[in-house]
């Protein structure tokens, strides 16, 4: 029983029961508009609970969270991901703290632990003008599931859209404006609305899997069975992964995911003279800096300072 004049937060447990941790994990859920931040962030809350519950009545403070950012350190993870966990056990701890459980003292604890200095950038993965036409020519033209892969790459690599966005397209958003096709009221990530002009040769791809699936409205990408029948169901992003995995094999590129061909779609419309600032519109970034490291503008390889040495080595060095 508390005093007359002891505070709340006194008498609260900071060591928290698997059902009140799963309980704080779905209200973070819910708080979280992207599919992708959900799934990281469910992976992540998972993996501190397991770890968690398998310690020996720990309390739910700023101690057992460092504690637990060095055990993410031990298993080599990187930087970014490790940050992505802590920042997941952060909103736990305002969640908690929300619904009661938790005291404010102790989730202001917890949102003081520092993350893990990134030491460095790791460089995106790009295609050439070359390595992105044969992409497009890898996708096959004999089958639905070729038409589909097809306009994927078309929206992916000459829009710069998301897979989720790719996914989440809706027939009625292609729409004609100021005379050319537009992808209208697009909602990206932090729900930021754009529109998004459409290259001719992507609408042709595009036009070619609606004329051959016969997809007249709602979703625009739809399931596809192996005997060649399109379902009313839309696709998931597994999907558009696995249709740029399958594209790549074929034109013999290793190490290719969907985003790749957004930064792909920034570095060429800057090679062909795109302004940066369209270039963010197109892509939808809050900031200028993030259109910059998906061009990597910031080191040029191709013109790479230390080339210029003027140093050359005797011609009979083998």
């Amino acid at each position: 029983m508390l005093s007359e004049n002891q505070p709340e937060s006194v008498g609260r447990s900071a060591i928290l029961t698997i059902p009140e941790l799963e309980q704080s994990k779905a209200a973070v859920l819910n708080t979280l508009a992207s599919q992708h931040s959900r799934r990281s962030y469910e992976y992540a809350i998972e993996r501190f609970i397991t770890w968690y519950c398998s310690e020996p009545r720990l309390t739910f403070n700023r101690s057992v969270v460092v504690k637990y950012r060095s055990f993410l350190e031990r298993r080599s993870l990187s930087a970014a991901t490790i940050n992505l966990h802590l920042s997941a056990i952060r909103r736990l701890a305002d969640e908690s703290a929300e619904s009661g459980r938790l005291s404010p003292e102790h989730a202001i604890g917890i949102r003081r632990v520092k993350g893990v200095k990134r030491l460095g950038r790791k460089i995106g993965n790009w295609l050439t003008r070359n390595q992105a036409q044969e992409l497009v020519n890898a996708a096959s033209r004999d089958s639905l599931r070729g038409w589909r892969d097809g306009a994927m790459l078309g929206l992916l690599l000459g829009c710069g859209l998301r897979r989720s966005e790719v996914v989440g397209l809706n027939l009625d958003q292609l729409q004609s404006r100021e005379g050319r096709w537009v992808i209208v009221n697009l909602i990206g990530k932090g729900k930021r609305i754009r529109t998004i002009p459409v290259p001719s040769w992507s609408k042709e791809l595009l036009d070619a899997w609606l004329r051959h699936s016969g997809v007249r409205e709602g979703k625009v990408f739809r399931r596809v069975l192996k005997g060649g029948t399109v379902r009313e169901a839309g696709v998931t992003a597994n999907v558009v992964w696995y249709a740029v995995k399958r594209c790549a094999c074929q034109a013999g590129i290793t190490n290719l995911a969907p985003h790749d061909l957004r930064r792909t779609c920034a570095r060429l419309c800057h090679g062909c003279g795109g302004e940066l600032e369209q270039i963010q519109f197109l892509l939808g970034h809050a900031s200028v800096q993030t259109t910059e490291r998906y061009i990597g503008s910031k080191q040029k390889l191709q013109d790479a300072v230390n080339d210029r040495l003027g140093i050359s080595v005797a011609c009979d060095i083998a």
